[in-house]
């Protein structure tokens, strides 16, 4: 009797919610011409037919297209937007910065060499090389500085390249992905998240301060072990075996924070990326779930519309329907 009145109850247990039937309506996977946020999908790998097809201004590229353009043939994305006027900037400035810094940094090798070949005769300082007057630190310095600044430059030609990609949609999911390639955040701030930033910051930051922590450690314990196995004379309060040891033990965290370094980059990535998809992907209250009684056959089909077979015989049951 009791098992009766449960089912009774059961069979009245009804719940309401509802899917937004816009949301089922998109075109991710739509290639065509007309949709330029649906051809950014990855059921395409790149293309240098598309590259020069869309720089030639004969079709529409994807922007993950312009952007793998852009990383082997600089100012390719000012090119596609028509903004020609930047090419000079971008060249002008990669061009000099990195052939000044080229000129310091061989500066610099040429009196290392110079130095080195000067003492290697002398025995007090083959063994303990450091700073010297005679090695053009300050030409080392500029030099990386220099590169530095080339580096940027490339790098904002690409950003420049993402900001000022035609689709005006928004949020645009290439560009979300493409900003958070780039720059770490920049695609939650673009997809209006902005407290996701400092989480992925915080899990970033936390990450290279731990990869640094434990390669300097790591560099320590490696340095006292090749002392003690190499110098017969070592008496340092550390021996060979607790050095290896250690040395093993913090090599091993530097490469675990460089794993989570890349996780968490890519996360962001992926979230950037989710999220502008699925911007405007609702949810309201009004899903109707019905749960009553039926008889199901053998092949989960309802007895009503299918014949027993192998004298298997139907069976009582609950039918669970969900209405989107």
């Amino acid at each position: 009797m009791s098992a009766v009145a449960v089912f009774a109850v059961i069979s009245v247990v009804s719940a309401n919610a509802q899917f937004k039937e816009e949301a089922f309506t998109q075109t991710y996977n739509d290639t065509s011409a007309t949709s330029t946020a649906a051809a950014d999908t990855a059921d395409k790998m790149f293309s240098f037919k598309e590259l020069f097809g869309g720089l030639a201004h004969k079709q529409d590229l994807r922007i993950g297209t312009m952007l793998g353009g852009s990383i082997f043939m600089p100012g390719a994305s000012q090119i596609y937007n028509r903004q020609y006027w930047k090419l000079p900037i971008i060249y002008g400035g990669i061009g000099a910065l990195a052939g000044t810094g080229g000129y310091y940094l061989h500066r610099y090798n040429v009196s290392k060499k110079s130095y080195e070949a000067a003492i290697a005769g002398l025995p007090e300082f083959a063994t303990d090389v450091v700073i010297s007057p005679g090695i053009d630190y300050r030409s080392k310095q500029i030099g990386t500085w220099m590169m530095v600044g080339a580096g940027l430059i490339y790098w904002g030609a690409l950003l420049d390249g993402a900001i000022n990609y035609k689709p005006t949609e928004h949020p645009h999911p290439g560009r979300a992905t493409v900003y958070s390639l780039l720059l770490p955040g920049l695609g939650q701030a673009y997809n209006g998240e902005y407290w996701k930033i400092p989480i992925y910051w915080g899990c970033l930051i936390g990450s290279v301060h731990y990869f640094y922590t434990n390669n300097i450690n790591y560099q320590r314990f490696k340095r006292i072990h090749n002392e003690a196995t190499l110098d017969p004379n070592y008496s340092g309060p550390i021996t060979a075996e607790t050095a290896v040891w250690y040395r093993d033990v913090y090599r091993r965290y530097r490469d675990y924070s460089v794993v989570a370094i890349a996780l968490f980059y890519l996360l962001q990535v992926i979230d950037a990326n989710v999220f502008a998809y699925m911007h405007d992907f609702e949810v309201t209250d009004d899903i109707s779930m019905n749960i009553e009684p039926a008889i199901i056959a053998p092949n989960n089909a309802y007895a009503m519309q299918m014949t027993p077979t192998m004298g298997i015989s139907n069976t009582v049951g609950i039918r669970l329907g969900v209405r989107f």
